[in-house]
C-alpha cells in the first residue's frame, strides 16, 4: 500500500527501527517534547491560566500523535512475520514502550491538574465543582439549564439493542450508563451510550456567582445530574466517561491520479471512520462493561487505555476566567518596524534594501499589507503564492481573489495534504479558482511545505520581482502564536530562483537548479552536507569550525551521521530543536562537541535557522524544514540565505538569547530527562521576552 506514492512499510522502518547507541526512536522522542509542554503545565513561573492552556496543548498533541503515529504504527501489526523481519520492525514493543510512557505522563497530568492547578483555583475563589459536590443552591440553575439546552440534543442507544458493533465517532465524548428498571424485580442491569453534546453547549458551564465565589462544572457532570430526566423509567446506577480516538492517516491505494480534490476529499471522510487507536476509560468502570465494550467496539488489550473520570482536556483552550480571577501572560503588543512603515509603499521600500520580520514579536500586518497593496497596483502584473494552512478569515485569500477580479495573473499553489486543513484547504482552493486564480494542486507523493510568495512588477521597460519567503505559513492567527521569520527581498540572486521553484511547481520545468536558495529535494540536502564538510574540513586545518542549528525536528539519519562526523572532527555543534531529537549529544566517541537543548515558552518555536561558522565568513540560512526525511526527500522545501550583514546580526542576536536561556530551555539527552538548563551566573534569561525587548528596543531606535 503506497501512501502518495512511497510505501508505507519503507517509511515506518525508518522511523520505528533504531539502533539505540546511535539514535533515539523518533516515537519515544516525541513523547519527551510532549512531556516538556506538560513540564509547562506544572512550572509555577507561569500564570494559572496559562497553566491550564498547556494542559490543553499537551492533550490535543497527544491526541494526533495517537491519531497519527500510533494509528499508523498500529497497522504494521497486521504485518507477517516474515513482512516485520524484512523491515526488522517489532511495532508491538514500541506499542508497549509507548503506552508505559504515556501512562506515567499521563499520571502526571492528573497529579499536576488535582494537587496543584485546582488547589490555586480555589485560591483564586474559582471551583470546578462535579455532579457530587456541586451547592444546593445551584440545583435549581443546573436543573433547568440542562432541561434548556442539553436535553432537546441527547442521543442515546441501550447495549442491548445493538446487533455487533458498535460505532463511536472519533473524539466524541460518550458516558456509559448502568441502570436498572422501575418495572420489574429482576436484578439484571441494563446499559446506554450516551452521547455528550459538545456540539451544542459548551464544555464547561458557569454556574451563577455565590459568597462571591465562581463555580465552572464539567457538561459531563451536568448531564449526570440530570440522568434521571433521559432515563425516567430506571434508577442510575452508575456511569462512566469513554473516548475512541481514530487513526487519522490518508490512505491511497495508488498515487493521485484524476480528480485530485475529489479524490483527497472522499479520503478525509474516510478519516471519520478509521481503525481505533486509542480507546480511552474511567478506570473505575468494572470489568464486565469494560469486557462487553471491548467486543463490542473489536478492540485489542493494547488499545485499550485506562484515563481518568473527564477526558478531551483540550477543551481547556476554552476554560472560562470569571472576570479575568485566573492570572494569563502579560500582553505583548506586536510591534510595527517603523523604518518599514515610514515608506508609504512595500515596493521602494525593498528595491532599498532587505527586510526581516519575527513573529509574533512584530505584527503580521506588513505581509498582509504587502499583498494587498500588490493586488491593487495598476503595475503588478503577476503573483505567485504557495499555500499550506490559512486562516479561516484569511485577508491573504482576499487580496489574492481581489488581484484575480484586478486582471492580474495569480497563481496559488495549494497544498491539499496539509494533514488536518485538507478541507479547508479544498474549501478555498475552490473559492479562488472561482474568482480567476490559477490553482495548482499536490504532486503524486511530494508535499509542497515551502512558504513564498513572489510578485513581479512592470517599472518602465524592465520587469522586477519581489520576494517574500517565510519559515511559516500565510496565517495572520497563528502567526500571534508560532515564532517564525519573514523575509522580504528584491534581490536578483533569490528571486530569479524563486521563479524557477514556482516555474517547476508549474510543470514547465523537471528540476530547480539553484545556486543561492536551497531546493529540496533537489539541492537541500547535498548543499547542508557540504556546507558541514567544510566545517569539517576547517577543523581539521586547525581553522575554527561551528555549526548552530535551530529547527523543529532532527530526525534524518543521514544528516545526524555528518553530525557526528563533524564532531568526531572537532567541530562544536550547537543544536536547539524544540521537538523530534533522534541524535544522541555528549557520547565520548560519538558527539562529545555536540550540545542540545529544547526551548518550549509561551510561543511555539516554529523557525528554522542554520548557521555555519565558516571560517569567520558566516553563512546563514532560514528555511521551512526540518532535518527530517521527509522534508529533505519527499518535500519542495526551500532555505534562503540572509546576505544583509545587518539582518545576519540581527538574527544572531535572537540566536544568542536562546542559547542563554535558562528558564525555558531543557537539556536534550540520551537519557530523555528533560532536565531544565541552568545559567552560569544564576541569572535567569526568558528568551522570548529577551527577544521581544531586544526587538521593542532596537525599533525605537
Amino acid at each position: 500500500m503506497d501512501i502518495l506514492g512511497f510505501d508505507i512499510f519503507k517509511f515506518f522502518s525508518e522511523s520505528v527501527e533504531f539502533d539505540e547507541k546511535k539514535y533515539v526512536n523518533r516515537e519515544i522522542s516525541w513523547l519527551a517534547f510532549n512531556h516538556r509542554v506538560l513540564q509547562e503545565a506544572k512550572d509555577h513561573r507561569n500564570p494559572l491560566y496559562e497553566r491550564l492552556r498547556f494542559l490543553a496543548i499537551y492533550s490535543s498533541n497527544s491526541d494526533e500523535f495517537f491519531r497519527v503515529r500510533v494509528g499508523s504504527i498500529r497497522s504494521l501489526m497486521r504485518l507477517k512475520k516474515k513482512k516485520k523481519k524484512k523491515y526488522d520492525i517489532d511495532p508491538g514493543d514500541l506499542l508497549d514502550e509507548i503506552h508505559r510512557i504515556v501512562k506515567k505522563q499521563q499520571e502526571e497530568y492528573g497529579s499536576i491538574f488535582r494537587n496543584e492547578i485546582l488547589k490555586e483555583m480555589r485560591e483564586q475563589k474559582v471551583f470546578l465543582v462535579s455532579d457530587k459536590d456541586s451547592k444546593i443552591v445551584h440545583e435549581q440553575f443546573v436543573n433547568d439549564y440542562f432541561k434548556e439546552n442539553i436535553l432537546p440534543h441527547i442521543k442515546y442507544t441501550f447495549l442491548s439493542e445493538i446487533s455487533g458493533e458498535i460505532f463511536l465517532q472519533n473524539k466524541q465524548l460518550y458516558l456509559v450508563v448502568q441502570l436498572k428498571s422501575k418495572d420489574t424485580a429482576s436484578a439484571k442491569y441494563q446499559y446506554a451510550l450516551v452521547d455528550v453534546p459538545t456540539q451544542h453547549a459548551p464544555r464547561f458551564i458557569e454556574l451563577p456567582k455565590f459568597e462571591n465565589k465562581y463555580y465552572i462544572m464539567f457538561l459531563d457532570d451536568v448531564l449526570r445530574k440530570n440522568l434521571s430526566y433521559v432515563f425516567p423509567n430506571f434508577d442510575i446506577i452508575s456511569s462512566y466517561a469513554i473516548k475512541l480516538t481514530r487513526d487519522a492517516e490518508l490512505y491511497f491505494e495508488d498515487e493521485l491520479n484524476g480528480d485530485v480534490v475529489d479524490v483527497i476529499r472522499k479520503a478525509v471522510k474516510t478519516r471519520k471512520t478509521g481503525a481505533p487507536a486509542r480507546f480511552l476509560y474511567d478506570p473505575t468502570i468494572h470489568d464486565e462493561l469494560l469486557t462487553i465494550l471491548r467486543k463490542s467496539l473489536q478492540l485489542s488489550e493494547k488499545e485499550l487505555i485506562s484515563g481518568a473520570r473527564y477526558h478531551n482536556f483540550s477543551d481547556f483552550f476554552n476554560f472560562p476566567n470569571p472576570e479575568g480571577r485566573l492570572s494569563r501572560f502579560e500582553d505583548l503588543e506586536p510591534l510595527n518596524d517603523r523604518h518599514l512603515l515610514a515608506h508609504q509603499s512595500f515596493f521602494p521600500a525593498l528595491r532599498e534594501r532587505d527586510w526581516i520580520l519575527h513573529y509574533p514579536y512584530h505584527s503580521y500586518e506588513p505581509v498582509v499589507r504587502f499583498l494587498e497593496e500588490a493586488a491593487v497596483d495598476p503595475n503588478v502584473m503577476q503573483i505567485r503564492m504557495t499555500l499550506y494552512r490559512v486562516a479561516s478569515q484569511s485577508r491573504i485569500i482576499n487580496a489574492l481573489i481581489t488581484a484575480a477580479k484586478n486582471k492580474k495573473q495569480v497563481t496559488a499553489y495549494v497544498e491539499l495534504m496539509a494533514r488536518f486543513d485538507e478541507e479547508s484547504n479544498i474549501y478555498w482552493a475552490e473559492e479562488l479558482k472561482n474568482a480567476g486564480v490559477k490553482v495548482l494542486y499536490s504532486y503524486p507523493g511530494l508535499k509542497v511545505h515551502a512558504k513564498l510568495c513572489l510578485v513581479t512588477r512592470t517599472e518602465g521597460t524592465v520587469k522586477r520581482r519581489y520576494g517574500y519567503l517565510s519559515t511559516g505559513n500565510f496565517n495572520e492567527k497563528t502567526s500571534q502564536l508560532y515564532a517564525d521569520h519573514g523575509f522580504f527581498t528584491s534581490d536578483i540572486r533569490i528571486t530569479n530562483e524563486m521563479f524557477d521553484v514556482f516555474r517547476f511547481l508549474n510543470k514547465k520545468i523537471n528540476t530547480v537548479k539553484s545556486n543561492h536558495l536551497l531546493v529540496a529535494p533537489f539541492s537541500l540536502r547535498t548543499r547542508l552536507i557540504e556546507l558541514i564538510d567544510q566545517e569539517i574540513k576547517n577543523a581539521r586545518q586547525r581553522l575554527p569550525a561551528a555549526i548552530t542549528m535551530k529547527a523543529n525536528s532532527l530526525e534524518d539519519r543521514e544528516m545526524i551521521d555528518k553530525l557526528y562526523e563533524a564532531s568526531e572532527a572537532g567541530v562544536n555543534v550547537t543544536l536547539i530543536i524544540r521537538g523530534i531529537f533522534c541524535l544522541v549529544p555528549g557520547e565520548r566517541t560519538l558527539s562529545k562537541n555536540i550540545s542540545a537543548f529544547s526551548i518550549v515558552g509561551r510561543f511555539l518555536e516554529h523557525g528554522r535557522i542554520y548557521l555555519f561558522h565558516n571560517a569567520g565568513n558566516e553563512l546563514i540560512y532560514l528555511s521551512s524544514a526540518d532535518w527530517m526525511k521527509r522534508n529533505l526527500s519527499r518535500r519542495v522545501e526551500v532555505a534562503f540565505p540572509i546576505y544583509d550583514e545587518n539582518i545576519k546580526k540581527e538574527l544572531k542576536d535572537i540566536l544568542n538569547f536562546q542559547l542563554m536561556d535558562s528558564v525555558k530551555a531543557r537539556i536534550l539527552d540520551k537519557n530523555l530527562k528533560n532536565n531544565y538548563r541552568k545559567s552560569e551566573d544564576n541569572k535567569p534569561v526568558e528568551s522570548q521576552l529577551e527577544i521581544y525587548h531586544y526587538l521593542k528596543t532596537k525599533n525605537s531606535t
